[in-house]
C-alpha cells in the first residue's frame, strides 16, 4: 500500500491485488450494463433476464403466506418454531430440500435425497462451491464447453483455476470424443483434468443442446476418463416444441457422475436470487468415514455466505407448494412465451437477410431449439465499440460473444437474448440491428 504526499489518502496498486481483477472478463458485464444505462431507449436484446410479464407482487405475499402454513400444518411447527424458522439464519443447506426434492422428482424423474441438496445464494455461489471443493491442488484442470457462460470461467479464474477448453460440435454441444482428447491432453501435460463443465439444454451463449445420444457418450467419456460433470441447467423447461430431454443427472442414475447446477431464477424469479446444487456423491475420508458431497460442500458455504436467506427460500417454496411441486407445468405459459420469441427472431433474420444477401454479407445465424438466445455471424468486429455505436445510432443493443471464448475467438459472433422483449419490439430490434449490420459492413 502507497501513501499519496498531496492528499495523505492510502492508495493500492492495482498489482497489489488478486490478478482476477486486471483480467477483462470481469469488465464485461459492468461494460454492458453501463451502456444499457446510458441508452434506455435501445431495444435491448443483451440481457438473459426473464420477461417481467410473468411477474405479480402481489404473489410473493400469497407464497409466503402458502409456505408459513406448511410449516403450522404439514409439519406441525409451533408459532416460535416458525419464528426461528424464518428469521434465524437456519442450516447451512437450507430449509426447503424437501421441497425440492419432490419437485426434481415431478420435473426431471430424478431421484433425489434431500440431504444430498444444497440451496445457494444463486446458481453462481453453487458453481464456486463446488469448483473450490473438486480441485484441490494446482494441477486440477476444469474443462469447458466453448463457447462457455463467463460465469464459471470468472469463478475459475478467482480461484485460480485453469481453464480448457472444449469446442462446441456442428451436432450441437460438446463432443463427446473431443471432451476425451482434451481430458487425454491435459494429463499428458503432468496434470489431472478434474472436471467438465456443460449446459447441455440451450446453453448460454449459443442456445445449441445435445442431442441424447452425445449425453449418453458424455457419461461413458466422463467414467471412462476419470471425469465428473458440472451439468448447469437453468433453460431446460423452454424448449421450442413439447417435450423434454434427459437431463444428464438422470441419463446418469445412481452413478454419481454428475454433479447438477440448477437455478430458479428463470422458472421462478431471479430477485429471489436462490439456486441448489444436487452432491450425492460418496466422500471418503482417510479414517473410513463417509459423508456426501453435499455436506462438504456446506463446509464451504458456513465460511463464505454463511446460509442462503431463509425468506427467499419461504417464497420459493411457497411457490412450489402452490404449484403442486411440479415447476415445469407451472412454467408452460413461460415456455410458449420464448417459444414464439424465438420463432419471430428467426422469422425475422430469414426476412431482412435474404439468402442472396447473407451470401453477400457473411452473414449467418443458428437455431436453437429452445431457451433464450441464438448467435449470429456478422462481417465485422463485434466488440464494446461496434456494440456501443449500435446502441448510439440505431438503438438496440446486443451482447459481443468474444468474452465467452476462454481461449480467444468469436470476434465476429454476436448473441441475441429474446427472453426480455415482445414480438412486436423483436420484430423493430431485428429491423434497427438489420440496418446497423449493413452499415458497419461497408
Amino acid at each position: 500500500m502507497t501513501t499519496t504526499a498531496e492528499a495523505g489518502t492510502a492508495t493500492i496498486p492495482l498489482d497489489d491485488l488478486h490478478a482476477s481483477l486486471a483480467d477483462p472478463l470481469l469488465d464485461a458485464m459492468t461494460f454492458l450494463n453501463e451502456v444499457t444505462e446510458r441508452y434506455p431507449d435501445a431495444l435491448s436484446f443483451a440481457p438473459g433476464r426473464p420477461h417481467e410479464g410473468f411477474f405479480e407482487p402481489g404473489d410473493v405475499h400469497a407464497d409466503l403466506d402458502t409456505y408459513l402454513r406448511h410449516l403450522r400444518e404439514e409439519r406441525g411447527l409451533s408459532d416460535s418454531a416458525v419464528r426461528t424458522a424464518l428469521f434465524q439464519y437456519g442450516p447451512t443447506k437450507g430449509i426447503i430440500a424437501d421441497l425440492l426434492a419432490r419437485t426434481l422428482a415431478n420435473d426431471e424423474g430424478l431421484d433425489v435425497a434431500p440431504e444430498s441438496l444444497v440451496l445457494t445464494v444463486g446458481a453462481q455461489e453453487g458453481m464456486l462451491l463446488v469448483l473450490r471443493a473438486l480441485c484441490a491442488t494446482p494441477e486440477d484442470v476444469l474443462l469447458v464447453s466453448s463457447p462457455c457462460y463467463v460465469g464459471v470461467t470468472g469463478a475459475a479464474r478467482l480461484l485460480d483455476l485453469t481453464t480448457v477448453p472444449v469446442p462446441e460440435g456442428p451436432g450441437g454441444g460438446p463432443d463427446p470424443e473431443a471432451v476425451r482428447a482434451a481430458a487425454r491432453a491435459v494429463r499428458a501435460a503432468g496434470r489431472r483434468p478434474r472436471a467438465f463443465y456443460v449446459v447441455p439444454d440451450f446453453a448460454n451463449p449459443s442456445g445449441t443442446s445435445m442431442p441424447v445420444a452425445a449425453r449418453a457418450g458424455l457419461l461413458a467419456v466422463a467414467a471412462e476418463e476419470g471425469l465428473l460433470v458440472i451439468e448447469d441447467n437453468p433453460y431446460g423447461f423452454f424448449s421450442r416444441q413439447e417435450g423434454e430431454r434427459p437431463t444428464l443427472k438422470a441419463l446418469d442414475g445412481n452413478r454419481g457422475r454428475v454433479v447438477h447446477l440448477g437455478s430458479f431464477a428463470k422458472t421462478c424469479f431471479p430477485g429471489a436470487r436462490l439456486g441448489y446444487v444436487v452432491a450425492d456423491q460418496r466422500v471418503t475420508a482417510p479414517d473410513g468415514r463417509t459423508t456426501l458431497l453435499a455436506d462438504e460442500l456446506a463446509k464451504l458455504k458456513s465460511m463464505t455466505t454463511v446460509n442462503t436467506p431463509a425468506l427467499s427460500q419461504a417464497v420459493i417454496g411457497g411457490m412450489l407448494l402452490r404449484h403442486g411441486c411440479r415447476l415445469r407445468t407451472a412454467n408452460a405459459p413461460a415456455r410458449a412465451h420464448y417459444a414464439a420469441n424465438l420463432d419471430v427472431l428467426l422469422r425475422e433474420l430469414e426476412r431482412h437477410f435474404p439468402a442472396a444477401e447473407r451470401e453477400r454479407l457473411g452473414v449467418s445465424w443458428n437455431e436453437p431449439e429452445g431457451g433464450f438466445f441464438a448467435v449470429l455471424r456478422v462481417p465485422f468486429t463485434a466488440d464494446e465499440a461496434a456494440m456501443e455505436r449500435c446502441a448510439r445510432e440505431h438503438g438496440v443493443l446486443w451482447t459481443p460473444m468474444a468474452p465467452f471464448y476462454p481461449a480467444g475467438g468469436g470476434e465476429q459472433w454476436l448473441r441475441l437474448s429474446i427472453s426480455a422483449l415482445d414480438g412486436r419490439q423483436i420484430e423493430e430490434g431485428v429491423a434497427r440491428l438489420a440496418a446497423f449490420v449493413r452499415a458497419a459492413a461497408r
